[in-house]
């Protein structure tokens, strides 16, 4: 039976440890690492930045009134689904309803015995350098004792998640702004914004979810991003603008040359894949937000025994992380043969080649996006495991579509997935009917 160390207990070393646990004539049972008290990850809301009790930078990037941008009928683990009545029928849940399922999940399959609290990866290296069969030595700390321990295993796998880095952007005259600049990592409430003129840069999900809920208590609210404009309407007190070219003392220039009298702003640029705790002997490098060398996304190619669950973005995370999971263990089982190395790398640049010609530039590597369909079939077909149900993409496709046209009201919407290809959009009629059915 394989040891395996799992790196992190949010949802994805969750679900790690859940299959891991499940194999117990493949797998010895699973060890976890977690330097937060509790399971989650980034679902732990707090309202705190900066630095938590042990000192170490706070690993949550909740703000208090987020809300899914994906219904929960789409999000739950494939042997764990939401129930439809739960969280009072929404489909948009708060992050504590999420934090509340994974709990709820890990209480289901009886996970935190595997869990080691409060207790930090400092290093992760081979066993015997440039051998694809390495085994791994592990060196923790107990945040409480400060006590250090060595483990060994036989595999890694890596889910310390990616939303607690934040990537900063260098703007040209930054440090002279009198504004105040903090990056959404740290946005917890609008209330300090009340009355003022924000700037937000970056137009993906945190960036337009921010921005409309800051327009509530601001005076004028921009969305500053380089993408085309999206057309949904906007409060009338926030409008869309280009990318930032620089800053001056009392406000932004724009890459169009205008330029804008702000008070604040918060930066929606996004997070940096961070593993310090990797020893250069793994030989894993981040070039422009691609870590490398990775199989699909997951497997080091040159140490086929590490992988590196929910690197992909643009994603539906929890039943991507089954996925992959199932991927990993089929390979460390035997299961699934793995090609060689070079055919592994071949496929990876082929893969970003394809990107490069859908105009996508290299730090968009781990972006899948409407690519994500089948890189699950593919991953799902490998593992010889169940695909994602086709109601679970045509759900996902119409809610983003339906946040395109209607920013502000389609998390008031419901759904209910009635069969393996089929879903409805809740209304009194349609509960009505669903209710004589029972």
């Amino acid at each position: 039976m394989l040891r395996v160390g799992v790196v992190g207990a949010g949802a994805a070393g969750l679900v790690a440890a859940r299959l891991l646990a499940a194999r117990p004539s493949e797998f010895a049972a699973p060890v976890v690492f977690e330097q937060a008290g509790s399971v989650g990850g980034t679902w732990v809301y707090t309202d705190c930045v900066g630095s938590d009790r042990h000192g170490l930078p706070i690993h949550s990037s909740m703000y208090q009134n987020l809300r899914t941008n994906l219904p929960k009928e789409v999000m739950g683990f494939p042997d764990f689904p939401f129930k439809s009545d739960s969280y009072n029928g929404k489909s948009f849940i708060f992050h504590e309803e999420v934090l509340d399922y994974l709990c709820r999940y890990a209480d289901r399959f009886d996970l935190e015995q595997y869990i080691l609290f409060e207790t930090r990866v400092e290093n992760v290296t081979p066993t015997s350098a440039n051998d694809p069969a390495s085994g791994w030595s592990v060196t923790t700390r107990d945040l409480n004792t400060n006590k250090t321990s060595h483990h060994f295993f036989d595999a890694m796998i890596i889910c310390n998640g990616h939303y607690s880095v934040p990537t900063v952007p260098d703007l040209p005259g930054i440090r002279q702004f009198k504004g105040e600049v903090i990056h959404s990592h740290d946005y917890r409430v609008p209330a300090p914004y009340t009355g003022k003129r924000v700037i937000l840069l970056g137009g993906r999900a945190s960036g337009i979810d921010i921005s409309v809920e800051v327009a509530t208590v601001a005076k004028q609210v921009y969305l500053s991003h380089n993408q085309p404009p999206f057309v949904a309407t906007l409060p009338d007190n926030m409008q869309q603008t280009v990318g930032i070219e620089s800053m001056d003392p009392d406000g932004v220039v724009l890459k169009d040359s205008r330029r804008l009298a702000v008070d604040a702003l918060i930066l929606c640029t996004g997070y940096e894949f961070e593993f310090a705790f990797l020893s250069p002997a793994c030989g894993v490098e981040v070039v422009e937000r691609q870590v490398r060398p990775l199989y699909k996304h997951v497997i080091h190619t040159g140490y086929p025994r590490l992988a590196f669950i929910g690197l992909p973005t643009v994603v539906l995370p929890f039943p991507l992380f089954h996925k992959q999971v199932e991927f990993v263990l089929a390979s460390l089982s035997g299961r699934l043969r793995l090609p060689c190395r070079p055919e592994m790398d071949a496929d990876t640049a082929a893969d970003l080649e394809t990107r490069l010609q859908l105009g996508l530039p290299a730090r968009y590597a781990h972006l899948l996006g409407p690519l994500q369909w089948e890189y699950m079939d593919v991953l799902a077909s490998a593992a010889g495991a169940e695909p994602v149900p086709e109601a679970v993409r045509q759900l996902y496709d119409e809610v983003h579509a339906q946040r395109a046209r209607d920013l502000r009201g389609y998390k008031e919407r419901a759904f209910r997935i009635t069969g393996p290809a089929t879903f409805v959009e809740v209304t009194d009629e349609v509960m009505a009917d669903l209710a004589s059915k029972l």
